[in-house]
This record gives structure tokens, C-alpha cells and sequence, in this order.
């Protein structure tokens, strides 16, 4: 009988790790095909209810094709263009024409050469196909490869090369990202473990869940159930790295804890797991849920980002619960050379982490009122931190050619002039609301469409088509389509036609972009609420408290606002970005809470492992003491991972990158190392209000609980 269960204690870890490595490794293709069920036109994303959305649905019925235009633009180095320029100019846009008709890119007919009026420019107007998809970005490179005209700087520019270059930024963010995640996490196992074999186990842990997650998201995404775009699959892929990572810490933390107390690592991880699969199922069932929260936005991007985080979640949990206890069994105290915990030393935490909690332990008032006070002064600055948007043109990290062209199309000409806003508007008093529309401040003129391209000017110089009895107007806007002076007219256009005709609609790529904006804030007015409900709802159940959950949720609502204004500040005045999207807000704030509440579970639960046998006082100093290293060593992997988005050119990823991992810094150091034990040592007994615990430590007798997590309770 011994040497059976001695057998079953190798085989049964033995064969959970090679079914992992079956499973894995066929999945692994699907991850990679993610990207080709990824939907990245913002547009698909709005609302329905969108009004931007409705004038998409009713241009359709006017039998026009949908263009993404893309504009060639030469300007001048100094003075007017002479003749012989405005004639290569022309030969250059056939040669355009030529490169986009073989990629089947083009849509409609192209312009001519168009001159500026100030002589100083020339443009043309090629309307791209635009479900071109990932060939356009090839298509915009060919164009930039013509060859230029003496005297001018040449530009490919306009809505579709702008769409190019963003795009462009997410290329190879798969292979970049991970390798940027998986070598900083790598780096920080290696100083944490002092080990060279126990940081590849975690990180095969990880790499597991992130495998098998991204193909399970791409069979969700292919049938359709879930939307994901580029920016959620970095995302929920850093995610899932930082994830299994943590909860790998936490189960090694107890593990090489234990082992110093069983002569058995089978033993010892039995007793570790049965001490760590509660903080961790409470911990990624916290973030799950939190994540699941942006099912209630109205932006299908957001949307999308919930389930596919949700599920990167559920096997970072699963591979960290499963994979890792395996081999870490089949290894045994191996895995730890050349440091490998001794059956029977004593285990040591650390004396800067007993420091710190003897500290806090004798002035609990000071560093509570210490770190309160010096969150609620960075979270003044959250006021100045600025949502209203990034134009997509500034979209990249140190600027693209298709921006400074927007830069240099708006010197010359009316720079919305290639994405005009459409107006639908019943057919009866057009003209009327053609006036109002030419008379808005910001735009440069209307015209009613005719059927063909490039009508007559003036409001109301041609008869424009009538369908169901609407008619279409095209109002032309002073400044770039992506901009928010474009925003702003387009909301000014809106009442301004509204107010003649209540069923006029306005619509158009900066209406979209406007209605983006709004729907997003809409968003954080719901789901902040719903998220802190969520959370508090669970820490409630698994603390069995009502009290601790309340203080828990409030520190990390105030070290949130902390990070976003310290945010505010570094977006605008280090790094001097454009502005920041609302989308950036909302996320961060989800990840932070859900991703914060971590640390409050790993430690408060065992505070309260402690608390039973010590008292709440004592008990918080001691699980401080014993988790300060592992939720320390977590939140730098979690801040590295969510760092490690920064390497990537895209502005909205490096300002979520920077909020999530200095938020996550943040925890650690203040929240979960000062703050909350402070305020848990001066509440005392009543934090565990209004359970038994609140009157005090009710602890078994120590080696009886001992013998019940190791499964062999003693006769009695």
C-alpha cells in the first residue's frame, strides 16, 4: 500500500502536466489566427442607437459606396508650383492609381491633380475600398515609395492613410508585447528566486494559460459571441501573462513555506494548495467578474475586452491551480535550487518586510494619516486629467507621415474637405436646413447630394436625390475629420439643424468619432458604480464581513484616483501627449480596482487565518509580515507586464500601460504594505464586523488544523 500511494504521488502530478503539454500545444496555432476574426473599424463598435450610426443605415438607401479616402498631397518648399510640377504631379496620381487598381483597393473614381488656391499645393483624392482590411496598410506603403517632385515635400495622408499607420502600430504586437512581458517577468523571477529553474516554471505556467486562453477566444470570437480588435488581444494577453504569474507567486510563497515544515513535497504542496486555492479562486473570480462589468458598455470594443479578459483570467487560474502544482511536485525542492528549502529550518520573511510591520504595528495613526494624505493629494489632480479624446492622426507615438500631412492638407485647404459630415434630412425644408448647416461656425460649405461626385457649390445649387423623403447633404468642415475642433462643430451642427427640422440627423467619420467620446463617458457614469458594487459584494462574502470590504473598497477607489491624477499629470506635461481617450479611464479603472483587490485578498485573507489565532491586531502584522514579499514580487510582474505595453508605438497602449502599472505600484507599496494594515490595526476586532470574529480569535488548537489541511486527522 505505501509504495502504491508513493506511485500515485508522482504519477497523478505527472500526468496532469502532460495533459496540459497535449493540450497545448495543437491549440497553439488557433492563438495565432486571433487576429484574423479581429474586428478593427471602430465604427462596427457604436451603439446602434448612435446617430452616426443611423446616418450609416440611411446613406446605404442613396446607393452610394462607402470610401475610405486617402489623399495624395504635394506642397511647395517655396512658393507657387510652376506648371512642369502641377503636370508630374498629375503623372505621379496615375501612377497612384495604377498601384491601387492592381490591390483592387479602389472603390469609385479618383480625382485629378487639384491645385490649392494659393498655388502652393496640389492634391488628389483616391477612394479606397474600406473593408480593404490588412492589405492597406502595404497599399499606403507602395504609395509612399513613388518618387517625389522637386521643389515639394510629398504626403500620403487623409482618413484611410491615417487609418494605415494606427493600424500599423498594432503589427507584430503580438510577438513584441509577449517578448517585452515574458523577458521582464523573467528578469524579476530571477532576482526574486535566486533560482534559474523556478522562474521558467512559472513562466511555462503562464505561457500555458495565454496558449490555450487565446484559442479559446478566437473559437469564441469566429462564432461570433465575442468582438475583439487588436488593442484587446494585447491587452487580455498582457493580462493573462501578469496573472498566472501572481497567482504562481502566491502558491510558490506558501509552498517553500511549507516545505520547510513536511519532509514530503507531496505533502507540503497539499497543505499549500489547500491554503491558496481559496485567495486565488476569490482573487480571479474578483477580476472576472470586475471585467465582465464592461458587458454593460455601449462600445462594442469595451464589450469585447470583457469576455476575452474574463477568459484569460479563468485559465490563468486553472494553469496556476493545476500545471504549476504538478511540476512543481515532480521537481520537488529541486525546483528551488540552489536554494532549496530545508525540512525543518526555520523560515525567515524577510527583515525589511518584519520591519515594516513592526513599524507599523507601533504608529498605526501616523502612517495611516501619512499615506491618506498623500493620495488624497495626488487625486486633486484628477480634475485636469484630459479625456476628451486623441485625433487618430496623433494616434501614433512620434508622429506619422499621415498627420503631418493632415497638417499640411489644413494650410491649403479645408482640411475636412476629403470626409465631409453627412446630413440626412426629410426632404421638406432642405433648403432651410442647408442654411443652418453652412451658417455653423466651422464649416466651410454644404452641398446636397446629387448622385455624382463633386456637385455644383452653394447650398441649394442642385437638386439633390430624394429617397423615402429624405435628402442627403454633404457639409464640408474647416478642420481635420479627426480632430476635436471636427467634434465640436459636428455637436454645434447638430443643433444647429436640429433646431429647423428635429428629424435631421448628422453623421460622417467625426461623428462617429464624437459619438465614441460621449458613449464612452456615458460608460464610466455606469460601469465605475457597478464595478466597486461587484467587488464589494465578494470581499463581503469571502471575508464574511461587512466592515473590512468596506475599507478595502474604499482604499483602492482612493489609490485609483491618486493614479489617475499623477496620470494627468505625466500624460500632459512629461510626456505632453494630445489628451487621452475615454476608454483609457474606464479600463484602467477596471483593472485597477479588479487587479488591486488582489493584493486586499491575499492579504486580508490571511489576516484573517492569522486573526483566528492571534487576534485582528497581531494577525494583520503577521500576514503582513508573511505576504509582504509575494504581493511585493507580484506587483512588480503585474506592473512589468502591464509596462511592457509602452514598447508598443501606439498612444492609447502606453497610457494604459503607464496607468495600470504605476496604479499596481502604487497598491503595493502604499495601499497594501501601509495603508490598509494601519487602518485594520486600529479598527482591531471590529474590521470582521459583523462575523464571530469581531469578539475575537476562536482558533483550533494549532497542530489539529494542521493535520486537517494535510488530510490526516488524528484519532481522537
Amino acid at each position: 500500500m505505501p509504495r502504491r500511494t508513493s506511485v500515485l504521488r508522482w504519477l497523478v502530478p505527472a500526468l496532469v502536466a502532460v495533459a496540459w503539454l497535449a493540450l497545448a500545444g495543437p491549440l497553439g496555432s488557433f492563438g495565432g489566427k486571433l487576429a484574423e476574426v479581429s474586428e478593427n473599424d471602430s465604427a462596427a463598435f457604436l451603439p446602434d442607437s448612435a446617430e452616426s450610426t443611423r446616418v450609416t443605415e440611411l446613406q446605404r438607401t442613396f446607393q452610394t459606396e462607402r470610401t475610405l479616402p486617402v489623399i495624395l498631397l504635394w506642397e511647395s518648399e517655396d512658393g507657387a508650383l510652376d506648371p512642369a510640377a502641377l503636370a508630374e504631379a498629375q503623372e505621379r496620381v496615375d501612377e497612384a492609381v495604377g498601384i491601387a487598381e492592381d490591390a483592387d483597393a479602389l472603390e469609385g473614381d479618383p480625382s485629378p491633380a487639384i491645385p490649392s488656391e494659393d498655388g502652393e499645393a496640389v492634391q488628389a483624392v483616391l477612394p479606397f475600398d474600406p473593408d480593404l482590411g490588412d492589405a492597406l496598410p502595404d497599399v499606403i506603403a507602395e504609395l509612399r515609395e513613388l518618387p517625389g517632385i522637386d521643389g515639394t515635400t510629398s504626403f500620403v495622408t487623409g482618413p484611410g492613410a491615417v487609418f494605415a499607420d494606427f493600424a500599423a502600430g498594432f503589427a507584430g504586437i503580438d510577438g513584441l508585447l509577449l517578448l517585452a512581458a515574458f523577458g521582464v517577468v523573467l528578469l524579476i523571477l530571477l532576482v526574486v528566486y535566486r533560482s534559474p529553474l523556478l522562474p521558467l516554471l512559472v513562466i511555462g505556467t503562464a505561457g500555458m494559460a495565454l496558449v490555450v486562453s487565446l484559442a479559446v477566444a478566437y473559437f469564441l470570437a469566429e462564432q461570433g459571441w465575442i468582438a475583439v480588435n487588436g488593442q484587446s488581444q494585447g491587452i487580455a494577453s498582457i493580462l493573462v501573462v501578469g496573472a498566472a504569474t501572481d497567482y504562481g507567486l502566491l502558491l510558490v510563497a506558501r509552498y517553500r513555506e511549507e516545505l520547510r515544515r513536511e519532509q514530503s513535497a507531496y505533502t507540503a504542496m497539499r497543505v499549500a494548495l489547500r491554503q491558496s486555492w481559496e485567495p486565488v479562486l476569490a482573487s480571479g473570480g474578483t477580476v472576472i467578474l470586475g471585467v465582465l462589468c464592461l458587458l454593460f458598455s455601449d462600445l462594442g470594443s469595451n464589450r469585447g475586452l470583457g469576455p476575452i479578459s474574463a477568459v484569460c483570467i479563468a485559465f490563468a487560474m486553472l494553469a496556476a491551480l493545476t500545471f504549476l502544482p504538478a511540476v512543481l511536485v515532480l521537481f520537488g525542492r529541486a525546483a528551488f535550487w540552489p536554494f532549496r528549502p530545508k525540512h525543518g529550518e526555520e523560515h525567515a520573511h524577510g527583515r525589511g518586510r518584519e520591519g515594516i510591520s513592526a513599524s507599523v504595528g507601533r504608529r498605526p495613526g501616523r502612517y495611516l494619516l501619512g499615506s491618506v494624505g498623500a493620495l488624497v493629494v495626488l487625486a486633486l489632480f484628477l480634475p485636469t486629467f484630459d479625456s476628451g479624446g486623441i485625433p487618430l492622426s496623433e494616434g501614433v507615438r512620434g508622429g506619422s507621415e499621415s498627420g503631418a500631412g493632415q497638417e499640411a492638407l489644413a494650410r491649403h485647404y479645408e482640411a475636412g474637405a476629403a470626409s465631409p459630415a453627412v446630413i440626412i434630412t426629410p426632404a421638406d425644408g432642405w433648403r432651410d436646413v442647408a442654411d443652418a448647416a453652412a451658417a455653423t461656425d466651422g464649416v466651410a460649405g454644404v452641398e446636397p447630394f446629387t448622385g455624382q461626385q463633386g456637385g455644383p457649390p452653394g447650398a441649394g445649387a442642385a437638386q439633390p436625390i430624394e429617397v423615402d423623403g429624405l435628402v442627403r447633404l454633404d457639409a464640408t468642415l474647416d478642420d481635420a475629420p479627426d480632430s476635436e475642433a471636427a467634434q465640436a462643430t459636428v455637436g454645434a451642427l447638430r443643433t444647429a439643424v436640429g433646431d429647423v427640422d428635429a428629424d435631421a440627423l448628422v453623421g460622417g467619420s467625426s461623428a462617429g468619432d464624437l459619438d465614441t467620446q460621449e458613449t464612452a463617458a456615458r460608460d464610466l457614469l455606469v460601469i465605475v458604480p457597478l464595478v466597486l458594487l461587484v467587488i464589494t459584494v465578494v470581499l463581503a462574502l469571502l471575508l464574511r464581513a461587512i466592515l473590512a470590504p468596506l475599507l478595502l473598497v474604499a482604499t483602492v477607489a482612493l489609490s485609483t484616483a491618486a493614479t489617475v491624477g499623477v496620470s494627468a499629470l505625466v500624460f500632459d506635461h512629461l510626456f505632453r501627449f494630445p489628451g487621452s481617450d475615454p476608454q483609457v479611464l474606464l479600463i484602467g479603472f477596471v483593472f485597477l480596482v479588479a487587479l488591486g483587490i488582489d493584493y486586499n485578498i491575499f492579504l486580508m485573507t490571511r489576516a484573517r487565518e492569522e486573526s483566528i489565532r492571534h487576534g485582528t491586531r497581531d494577525g494583520v502584522l503577521r500576514a503582513l509580515a508573511v505576504t509582504g514579499g509575494v504581493i511585493t514580487s507580484a506587483g512588480l510582474v503585474l506592473a512589468a507586464t502591464f509596462g511592457a505595453l509602452t514598447v508598443l508605438p501606439l498612444v492609447i497602449l502606453i497610457q494604459l500601460g503607464f496607468l495600470v502599472g504605476f496604479g499596481v505600484l502604487l497598491d503595493t507599496f502604499v495601499v497594501r504594505t501601509l495603508l490598509v494594515p494601519a487602518a485594520v490595526h486600529l479598527l482591531g476586532d471590529r474590521v470582521w464586523w459583523p462575523s464571530a470574529l469581531a469578539q475575537g480569535p476562536t482558533a483550533p488548537e494549532p497542530e489539529r488544523e494542521r493535520e486537517l489541511l494535510r488530510g490526516t486527522p488524528r484519532a481522537d
